[in-house]
Order: structure tokens, then C-alpha cells, then sequence
């Protein structure tokens, strides 16, 4: 009480002054109308911006994430997140969620962690806030052992935030190092992926693509032009014929995003979510005793003439679906997931469509990633040969051929996963011991009537042998046949292989599906300790 109001008690005409109204506080009720009404108007985003995304042939992240995830799974993260950026007028626009849905959610029932770029915030640039978000999401994901999955539409770093836009891409990198072999890494470019932003798809397992809408580089068209003078649009500087066939970051090209998220949910179907788990195993569908006839029919007896690898495989998996990686580039050698008896595999295959199924500097980098990953997440491989050897020239040799085959060398000599070789016609060279060959490690190698392991084709062995006699000789044309058929006969016939324990059985080959589903059925319960050390320093 005041001394003006000790004044006034006794005093019978004393008035007491009004206490000041209380604050109103709102109900519960109150309280979640509002936050009701915020969380709708995060959701909703401006219908502007929807609208334009749409016309440029986009969805919105949240339409993208309805797709992409099973119906009502998703949980939102830090909805509510907004950057604290000052300076640059940034504090005029601080919307929620900072140009960045994150969260879970589940694909066939199988928990994921995802996060989606919005570009009608910002942009979907990324800032400290937006990198902040997607960090917390990975962290979660190595944690829990989930798949983690990033749909990227950016326009790369925040240029308002500085140094602190890079400093979040990386931490970013840092994470997916981590978590690199320990869960799955898949990248979507929906849209722009510059600058830092494009190492997200680098680093990754495996990217995914839409064509004309995603743009993947490290600098832009007007850089590009600016320091090169070269002139470039968007699309060739990094469009889906430069990732899907040239340099070979684009694992996956789609026309739409529809179909692009549907393979997405499809290849997540087949992988184990983390290291320490076995891949989705489906029922068993007979294949110990399928007999295909189809398999004698595709493949000519003539080792010259070329059949398509893609019939083999779809008569050896199950209902002749698989899923074939980096399709357009590379395309000498096939790489592809699908399921033997309900076991998801790894086949890597040379293709004789292309270059004679030839390895080139492109294509045991392909197949060594491949494997690698097959290896990191306990999925057995198959390998399927028919290789003519490695592609000779001073190109290839300039371009480091030694140096990238190795990789593949190194890859199937590290694996310690089920390893079954299937050679169906010619194995020569260096080639026919990259493919996985008994020498390097495979449990079991197989082989066709057909199959002509040596160290080249006999024509050319014929020619280096006897070149003297060849020179001499009154008639060159007559003699070499003969020579031909004595090497071949002496030792490039289909049993010189399984004679010395190379080849472990020579099968009839109607009988591939039924003989590969033993053994790996044979190999199930395969343990292969690894020498104590830090890591092998692989042929990079």
C-alpha cells in the first residue's frame, strides 16, 4: 500500500482508487486456433508462388514429399524454424520453415529421413537455419539406422548469409561422409542443384534426375561465360544428357517427377536400411529348379556376334524385373539390382551390345562403385562375362585405363559378400580377371560350353605365337586357320578353366537360374573377417 493511500484509511469519506485491469489471457481454445491457423498457413505456402512452380512444370516440396512417402506417414521437423540473419534487408522476410521441409516419414512401411527444398522460399537457397535443419534430419537418420533421402531444388548458397551458407554446406558434406556405408544415400535433383549444392548429389549412392527441369553444376551458364567466354545453356552445362550419359553423376533419369519418385520408392524397396541389416528378402519362387530355355536362345554360339545382356538378366531374376543404374552412361557394362528366389542381388555384366561389351575407362568405374555399395549394405553380387579384353589406344591409355580398372580390381578384391561368376562366352585378358574371376576371390565361378577363357582371342594369340612362321610360311591363309584351331583346341577349350579349379562347374545354360539360386543359397551363411587396419587406399 502507498503513502497516499496510508493516508486515507479511517476516513469515512475515503474513496480507494481502482486497481489497473488485469491482462486478458487467452484460453486453450484460443491458443490452438492460433496455432492451428499458423500451421495451415505454413502448409498452404503462397498460392503465387504455387502457381508458378507449377508452370514451370514443378511440384511444390510438399506435393513432392505426398509422392514420395506412404499416405499421412510424414512427420515435419522444425516447421517453425526461421533464419536470424541480419543486414542485406533480410530482416524484412523471415518465413517459417526457412526454404526447407524436413522430417520422416515411411516408404512401404520403412522408416526414412528426408528433407525437401522449397524454391518459392528464397529460392531454396541455403542458409545457416535451412542447413541447420537438414544436419539435424541426417543426424537422425545415422542414428536411427535409416535411409536417408534429399529432394533438391536450390539455387546453392545463400549469398545474404556469407560464409555462414558455406559453413552449412559443410557440415552438411561431413555428415554424408558418415554416413556413407552405414545408410543409404539418395539424392533427387528436382530443379537447380548449384554450387555447394551439387556435392549432395556427388556424394550420395545414388541420384536421381528429371529431365528439363534439373540443372546440376558447380557454376552457372553466366560464369561459365564470363571467365571462358564459352556460351552454355543450362541444360548442357548440366542437364540430364550431361549427368545421365557424360560424366556419370545421374544414376537414374526420369521424364517426370512422378515416375522419378515412384523408382525412388521402388529402389528403397530393395535395399536394407542400414549396414547392420540384410536386404528385404520376398518369397521364395522355385528358382532352385527353374529350368529357361530362353538363356541357350539369346546368346549366340559365334563369340562375334552380339545379343543384349538385358535378356540374361531378366531370365535369371524373378518376373524379369530389375532395376539397372546409370543406364545411359557406360552402357558397355550393365549394373542392376533384382531379386534371385526373393534375394535381392547385385549383377554387374558385360554388355555386347556396346563396343563389344569391352571394359573403357568409363566402365570399371562404374561397376566399382557398384560393387563397393553391394558390399557395404550385404548384398551378394553376380557377375556375368563376356568380355573381350580391355579397349586398346593411346586415349584410353592417357585418359589412366590401369588406373581406373584397378578400382574395379580393388572393389571385387575387398568384398566380402556372396560372389558367384557366371562366364557365358569369351573371358580374355586382364578383363576376364577384373570380372570377378577365381583369382580375385569369387566363392564360386561358372561357366557355359561356350565360355573361352585365354589370354586373347586365338586369332590374335596365332598371330603374336607364330608370327615368324606365319611370315614364312607359302601360304599364310592356309596355315593360320590350323594354328587357330590348335590354340583353341590346346588351350582355350571350354574345360581348360574347370580343369586347373578355375571354374567350378561347367552348366548347361537353361540351367543358370536354377544352378545361381544354389549357390547363393549355398553361400547365405558366408563370413569373411578383414584384416585389422584403418583403411586401404584405394586407386582413386
Amino acid at each position: 500500500m502507498s503513502i497516499s493511500e496510508l493516508d486515507l484509511v479511517g476516513r469515512p469519506d475515503a474513496e480507494i482508487p481502482p486497481s489497473p485491469p488485469k491482462p486478458c489471457v487467452p484460453t486453450m481454445d484460443v491458443l490452438r486456433e492460433r496455432h492451428e491457423r499458423l500451421r495451415d498457413q505454413i502448409v498452404a505456402g503462397r498460392q503465387d508462388a504455387t502457381e508458378r512452380q507449377h508452370r514451370l512444370g514443378k511440384r511444390t516440396a510438399r506435393e513432392r514429399l505426398a509422392l514420395l512417402l506412404d499416405e499421412g506417414s510424414f512427420v515435419e521437423i522444425d516447421m517453425y524454424r526461421r533464419h536470424q540473419a541480419h543486414g542485406l534487408r533480410m530482416e524484412e522476410h523471415k518465413p517459417h520453415t526457412d526454404g526447407v521441409i524436413t522430417g520422416s516419414g515411411t516408404i512401404h512401411g520403412r522408416r526414412v529421413f528426408v528433407y525437401a527444398q522449397d524454391f518459392a522460399i528464397f529460392g531454396g537457397s541455403l542458409g545457416e537455419a535451412h542447413a541447420a535443419k537438414i544436419q539435424k534430419v541426417l543426424d537422425l537418420a545415422i542414428s536411427t539406422g535409416s535411409p536417408f533421402i534429399g529432394l533438391n531444388d536450390s539455387g546453392g548458397a545463400r549469398i545474404q548469409e556469407g560464409v555462414m551458407s558455406l559453413n552449412g554446406y559443410g557440415g552438411i558434406f561431413q555428415r554424408f561422409v558418415q554416413a556413407s556405408g552405414v545408410i543409404p544415400l539418395i539424392s533427387v535433383v528436382l530443379g537447380p542443384c548449384a554450387g555447394g549444392a551439387a556435392y549432395s548429389a556427388a556424394l550420395a549412392d545414388f541420384t536421381f534426375m528429371v529431365r528439363d527441369t534439373a540443372h546440376l553444376y558447380l557454376t552457372g551458364p553466366d560464369v561459365v561465360e564470363a571467365v571462358t567466354g564459352e556460351r552454355v545453356t543450362h541444360g548442357q552445362l548440366g542437364g540430364t544428357e550431361m549427368h545421365g550419359e557424360h560424366s556419370g553423376v545421374a544414376a537414374f533419369v526420369h521424364d517426370d517427377e512422378e515416375s522419378c519418385l515412384d523408382d525412388v520408392r521402388y529402389l528403397v524397396s530393395m535395399l536394407p536400411a542400414n549396414n547392420l541389416e540384410l536386404p528385404p528378402r520376398g518369397a521364395p519362387r522355385g528358382a532352385t529348379t527353374d529350368v529357361r530355355p530362353r538363356f541357350a536362345e539369346i546368346v549366340p554360339v559365334d563369340n562375334s556376334k552380339p545379343y543384349d545382356m538385358r535378356e540374361i538378366i531378366a531370365e535369371l531374376v524373378d518376373d524379369g524385373e530389375f532395376l539397372e543404374t546409370h543406364e545411359r552412361w557406360a552402357a558397355n557394362v550393365i549394373c542392376a539390382f533384382g531379386r534371385i528366389d526373393g534375394q535381392v542381388v547385385g549383377i554387374v555384366a558385360n554388355q555386347p551390345l556396346v563396343l563389344a561389351g569391352v571394359l573403357d575407362v568409363p566402365a570399371p568405374q562404374k561397376a566399382a562403385r557398384f560393387v563397393r555399395f553391394c558390399d557395404a549394405f550385404s548384398i551378394p553380387l553376380v557377375t556375368l562375362v563376356d568380355v573381350p579384353g580391355f579397349l586398346p589406344g593411346t586415349d584410353q591409355e592417357r585418359s589412366g585405363i590401369i588406373r581406373h580398372g584397378a578400382k574395379l580390381l580393388y572393389a571385387y578384391c575387398e568384398a566380402t559378400v556372396p560372389r558367384v561368376q557366371v562366364i557365358l562366352r569369351k573371358a580374355y585378358g586382364g578383363a576376364y580377371i577384373v570380372m570377378d574371376s577365381r583369382s580375385i576371390g569369387t566363392d564360386v565361378s561358372l561357366a557355359w560350353p561356350t565360355n573361352e577363357i585365354a589370354v586373347m582371342g586365338a586369332e590374335g594369340a596365332v598371330n603374336v605365337i607364330y608370327r615368324r612362321e606365319l611370315a614364312a610360311a607359302a601360304d599364310p591363309a592356309e596355315l593360320r586357320p590350323k594354328l587357330v584351331k590348335e590354340y583353341s583346341d590346346q588351350l582355350a577349350h571350354p574345360h581348360y578353366a574347370a580343369e586347373r579349379g578355375l571354374v567350378d562347374d561347367v552348366i548347361d545354360p537353361v540351367q543358370t537360374r536354377a544352378v545361381v539360386a544354389r549357390v547363393l543359397e549355398m553361400l547365405g551363411d558366408k563370413r569373411k573377417p578383414q584384416p585389422q587396419r584403418k583403411h586401404g587406399n584405394v586407386p582413386l
